[in-house]
Protein backbone atom coordinates (compact mmCIF):
# COMPACT_ATOMS: atom_id res chain seq x y z
CA UNK A 1 0.00 0.00 0.00
CA UNK A 2 1.27 3.27 -0.92
CA UNK A 3 2.03 6.06 1.85
CA UNK A 4 -0.60 8.70 0.81
CA UNK A 5 -3.23 5.61 0.56
CA UNK A 6 -2.41 4.50 4.29
CA UNK A 7 -2.55 8.05 5.57
CA UNK A 8 -6.07 8.39 3.99
CA UNK A 9 -7.73 5.20 5.88
CA UNK A 10 -5.72 5.99 8.61
CA UNK A 11 -7.52 9.73 8.96
CA UNK A 12 -10.74 7.92 8.03
CA UNK A 13 -10.20 4.86 10.86
CA UNK A 14 -9.31 7.81 13.10
CA UNK A 15 -12.51 10.15 12.72
CA UNK A 16 -15.00 6.86 12.96
CA UNK A 17 -13.06 6.29 16.36
CA UNK A 18 -13.84 10.15 17.30
CA UNK A 19 -17.15 9.97 16.35
CA UNK A 20 -18.44 7.05 18.24
CA UNK A 21 -17.00 8.13 20.78
CA UNK A 22 -18.91 11.60 20.74
CA UNK A 23 -21.89 9.82 20.53
CA UNK A 24 -21.56 7.62 23.46
CA UNK A 25 -21.12 10.13 25.54
CA UNK A 26 -23.72 12.57 24.98
CA UNK A 27 -26.64 10.13 25.46
CA UNK A 28 -27.90 9.65 28.60
CA UNK A 29 -29.09 7.12 30.84
CA UNK A 30 -32.80 6.21 30.85
CA UNK A 31 -34.00 6.34 34.46
CA UNK A 32 -35.05 3.96 36.45
CA UNK A 33 -38.88 2.65 36.63
CA UNK A 34 -40.40 4.08 39.93
CA UNK A 35 -40.37 2.28 43.11
CA UNK A 36 -43.95 3.44 43.43
CA UNK A 37 -45.25 1.43 40.46
CA UNK A 38 -46.44 2.89 37.32
CA UNK A 39 -44.41 6.82 38.00
CA UNK A 40 -46.05 10.13 37.58
CA UNK A 41 -49.59 8.12 36.74
CA UNK A 42 -49.35 6.20 40.14
CA UNK A 43 -48.48 9.32 42.09
CA UNK A 44 -51.12 11.46 40.41
CA UNK A 45 -53.47 8.95 41.44
CA UNK A 46 -52.24 8.44 45.09
CA UNK A 47 -52.69 12.19 45.57
CA UNK A 48 -56.51 12.37 44.21
CA UNK A 49 -57.35 9.20 46.33
CA UNK A 50 -59.97 10.33 49.08
CA UNK A 51 -57.89 9.99 52.47
CA UNK A 52 -59.79 10.06 55.96
CA UNK A 53 -59.13 13.21 57.98
CA UNK A 54 -56.43 13.78 60.59
CA UNK A 55 -57.29 12.35 64.04
CA UNK A 56 -56.69 16.04 66.26
CA UNK A 57 -57.82 13.67 69.91
CA UNK A 58 -55.72 10.77 70.06
CA UNK A 59 -52.57 10.86 68.14
CA UNK A 60 -51.55 8.08 65.83
CA UNK A 61 -55.00 5.76 66.71
CA UNK A 62 -56.13 4.10 63.91
CA UNK A 63 -59.16 5.33 62.14
CA UNK A 64 -61.99 3.35 61.03
CA UNK A 65 -65.13 4.45 59.20
CA UNK A 66 -67.80 5.34 61.44
CA UNK A 67 -70.91 2.54 61.44
CA UNK A 68 -73.67 4.92 60.49
CA UNK A 69 -77.37 3.41 59.84
CA UNK A 70 -79.36 5.53 58.00
CA UNK A 71 -83.15 5.62 58.32
CA UNK A 72 -85.61 4.96 54.98
CA UNK A 73 -85.86 7.96 52.58
CA UNK A 74 -89.28 9.68 52.44
CA UNK A 75 -88.68 11.55 49.50
CA UNK A 76 -85.99 12.24 46.86
CA UNK A 77 -85.19 15.78 45.98
CA UNK A 78 -87.05 18.85 47.01
CA UNK A 79 -90.81 17.96 46.65
CA UNK A 80 -92.15 21.30 47.76
CA UNK A 81 -91.69 24.82 46.68
CA UNK A 82 -88.86 26.38 49.72
CA UNK A 83 -88.79 30.29 50.60
CA UNK A 84 -85.61 31.11 48.74
CA UNK A 85 -82.94 32.13 51.35
CA UNK A 86 -79.89 33.33 50.17
CA UNK A 87 -77.47 30.88 52.23
CA UNK A 88 -79.53 27.24 51.53
CA UNK A 89 -77.49 24.47 50.66
CA UNK A 90 -78.46 22.25 47.23
CA UNK A 91 -79.96 19.14 48.11
CA UNK A 92 -77.91 15.89 46.54
CA UNK A 93 -78.61 12.95 46.19
CA UNK A 94 -75.39 11.47 46.21
CA UNK A 95 -74.30 9.24 49.39
CA UNK A 96 -72.20 10.64 52.34
CA UNK A 97 -68.53 10.11 52.41
CA UNK A 98 -67.35 7.49 55.01
CA UNK A 99 -66.34 9.47 58.29
CA UNK A 100 -63.45 8.88 60.15
CA UNK A 101 -62.95 8.54 63.61
CA UNK A 102 -60.19 6.59 66.07
CA UNK A 103 -61.65 2.76 66.01
CA UNK A 104 -63.97 1.92 68.44
CA UNK A 105 -65.70 4.92 68.80
CA UNK A 106 -69.59 4.73 68.88
CA UNK A 107 -72.75 6.49 69.34
CA UNK A 108 -72.44 7.62 73.46
CA UNK A 109 -75.65 9.49 73.06
CA UNK A 110 -77.74 6.12 72.89
CA UNK A 111 -80.16 6.26 76.04
CA UNK A 112 -78.93 9.69 77.55
CA UNK A 113 -80.57 11.72 79.44
CA UNK A 114 -82.11 14.79 77.69
CA UNK A 115 -83.58 17.84 78.61
CA UNK A 116 -85.20 21.04 77.00
CA UNK A 117 -86.13 24.46 77.04
CA UNK A 118 -89.65 23.75 76.28
CA UNK A 119 -90.95 21.52 79.45
CA UNK A 120 -93.94 20.15 78.00
CA UNK A 121 -93.48 19.50 74.43
CA UNK A 122 -96.21 19.83 72.21
CA UNK A 123 -95.68 16.16 70.73
CA UNK A 124 -93.86 12.83 71.61
CA UNK A 125 -91.10 12.73 75.02
CA UNK A 126 -87.81 14.04 74.92
CA UNK A 127 -86.74 9.95 75.30
CA UNK A 128 -87.24 10.11 71.77
CA UNK A 129 -84.42 12.19 70.83
CA UNK A 130 -81.36 9.51 72.27
CA UNK A 131 -83.57 6.16 71.42
CA UNK A 132 -81.53 5.09 68.47
CA UNK A 133 -84.75 4.95 66.34
CA UNK A 134 -84.37 8.17 63.64
CA UNK A 135 -87.43 6.42 60.56
CA UNK A 136 -89.46 9.40 59.94
CA UNK A 137 -92.78 8.44 61.47
CA UNK A 138 -95.34 10.07 63.86
CA UNK A 139 -94.43 7.83 66.57
CA UNK A 140 -90.46 8.74 66.56
CA UNK A 141 -89.94 12.59 66.70
CA UNK A 142 -90.52 15.39 69.57
CA UNK A 143 -92.48 18.08 68.69
CA UNK A 144 -91.20 21.70 70.42
CA UNK A 145 -93.01 24.79 70.82
CA UNK A 146 -92.21 28.02 68.51
CA UNK A 147 -89.36 30.15 68.75
CA UNK A 148 -85.73 29.76 70.15
CA UNK A 149 -85.57 26.25 71.30
CA UNK A 150 -83.02 23.74 72.65
CA UNK A 151 -82.24 20.12 73.98
CA UNK A 152 -79.14 19.39 75.68
CA UNK A 153 -77.77 15.82 76.18
CA UNK A 154 -76.14 14.72 78.89
CA UNK A 155 -73.35 12.01 78.77
CA UNK A 156 -72.77 11.21 81.79
CA UNK A 157 -69.33 11.73 81.64
CA UNK A 158 -66.17 13.59 79.43
CA UNK A 159 -65.94 12.11 76.02
CA UNK A 160 -63.86 12.52 73.52
CA UNK A 161 -66.28 13.37 70.63
CA UNK A 162 -65.40 13.08 66.85
CA UNK A 163 -68.95 13.25 65.20
CA UNK A 164 -72.53 14.67 65.84
CA UNK A 165 -75.53 13.62 63.70
CA UNK A 166 -78.78 14.61 63.89
CA UNK A 167 -82.24 14.46 62.50
CA UNK A 168 -84.95 17.28 62.30
CA UNK A 169 -88.41 16.33 61.15
CA UNK A 170 -87.29 14.65 57.48
CA UNK A 171 -91.00 13.18 56.36
CA UNK A 172 -91.01 16.56 53.88
CA UNK A 173 -88.61 18.72 52.62
CA UNK A 174 -88.13 21.72 54.92
CA UNK A 175 -85.25 23.63 56.52
CA UNK A 176 -84.65 24.84 60.08
CA UNK A 177 -83.39 28.12 61.20
CA UNK A 178 -80.54 28.94 63.69
CA UNK A 179 -79.47 25.32 63.81
CA UNK A 180 -76.52 25.93 66.39
CA UNK A 181 -74.78 22.73 67.83
CA UNK A 182 -72.25 23.68 71.15
CA UNK A 183 -70.45 21.38 73.25
CA UNK A 184 -70.09 22.51 76.85
CA UNK A 185 -68.37 20.89 80.49
CA UNK A 186 -71.62 22.03 82.44
CA UNK A 187 -75.19 21.95 82.03
CA UNK A 188 -75.69 25.38 82.39
CA UNK A 189 -72.76 26.13 79.26
CA UNK A 190 -70.62 28.44 81.28
CA UNK A 191 -67.06 26.25 81.25
CA UNK A 192 -65.49 25.17 78.15
CA UNK A 193 -68.77 25.99 75.99
CA UNK A 194 -67.90 25.85 71.96
CA UNK A 195 -69.66 26.03 69.06
CA UNK A 196 -69.38 23.45 66.16
CA UNK A 197 -72.28 24.37 64.05
CA UNK A 198 -74.07 27.67 63.53
CA UNK A 199 -75.88 29.03 60.48
CA UNK A 200 -77.90 31.77 61.84
CA UNK A 201 -76.31 34.24 59.63
CA UNK A 202 -78.08 37.56 61.86
CA UNK A 203 -77.90 36.47 65.24
CA UNK A 204 -81.52 36.08 65.82
CA UNK A 205 -80.77 33.53 68.55
CA UNK A 206 -78.31 35.63 70.57
CA UNK A 207 -76.17 32.77 70.01
CA UNK A 208 -73.83 34.96 67.34
CA UNK A 209 -73.85 35.62 63.93
CA UNK A 210 -73.16 32.10 62.12
CA UNK A 211 -71.08 31.40 58.47
CA UNK A 212 -72.44 27.59 57.88
CA UNK A 213 -75.24 26.98 55.29
CA UNK A 214 -79.34 26.42 55.61
CA UNK A 215 -79.73 22.51 54.54
CA UNK A 216 -82.82 20.64 53.32
CA UNK A 217 -83.78 17.67 56.06
CA UNK A 218 -83.39 14.58 54.65
CA UNK A 219 -82.94 11.08 55.96
CA UNK A 220 -79.05 11.50 56.03
CA UNK A 221 -79.20 13.85 58.70
CA UNK A 222 -76.90 16.31 59.20
CA UNK A 223 -73.17 15.41 60.66
CA UNK A 224 -70.68 17.67 62.28
CA UNK A 225 -67.40 17.45 62.59
CA UNK A 226 -66.37 17.83 65.88
CA UNK A 227 -62.67 17.29 65.82
CA UNK A 228 -62.11 15.22 68.69
CA UNK A 229 -63.13 17.76 71.38
CA UNK A 230 -63.70 16.99 75.10
CA UNK A 231 -67.30 17.51 76.55
CA UNK A 232 -70.06 16.02 78.43
CA UNK A 233 -73.04 17.94 77.31
CA UNK A 234 -74.27 18.37 73.67
CA UNK A 235 -76.66 21.12 73.04
CA UNK A 236 -78.81 21.78 69.70
CA UNK A 237 -80.63 24.73 68.81
CA UNK A 238 -83.41 25.27 66.63
CA UNK A 239 -85.97 27.94 65.65
CA UNK A 240 -88.66 27.45 64.06
CA UNK A 241 -88.63 25.63 60.03
CA UNK A 242 -89.57 26.95 56.39
CA UNK A 243 -93.00 25.31 56.79
CA UNK A 244 -94.31 26.56 60.69
CA UNK A 245 -92.61 28.07 63.63
CA UNK A 246 -92.21 24.94 65.46
CA UNK A 247 -88.89 23.05 66.26
CA UNK A 248 -88.48 19.06 65.55
CA UNK A 249 -86.13 16.64 66.74
CA UNK A 250 -86.08 12.62 65.39
CA UNK A 251 -82.59 11.25 66.99
CA UNK A 252 -79.21 12.99 68.29
CA UNK A 253 -76.34 10.83 67.85
CA UNK A 254 -73.13 11.59 69.77
CA UNK A 255 -70.13 9.61 68.16
CA UNK A 256 -66.79 9.45 70.71
CA UNK A 257 -65.04 7.50 72.89
CA UNK A 258 -64.89 8.17 76.96
CA UNK A 259 -61.95 10.41 77.89
CA UNK A 260 -59.05 8.70 79.98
Amino acid sequence: MKPKTFNLWLCLGLWLIASFLLVAGCKKTSPPPSSEGGGQQARSETAEAPRPPADEGSGAAQLAPLDIKLPKPMFSGTKRNLQSVPNLEPVSDKPREPFYAPAGTTNVALGKPVTSTDKEPVWGDLALITDGDKEATDGSYVELGPSLQSVTIDLGAPHDIYAILFWHYHKEAQYYFDVVVQVADDPDFLVNARTLFNNDNDNSSGLGIGKDMYYVETHKGRLVDAKGVRARYVRLYSNGNSSNGLNHYTEVEVFGKPAK
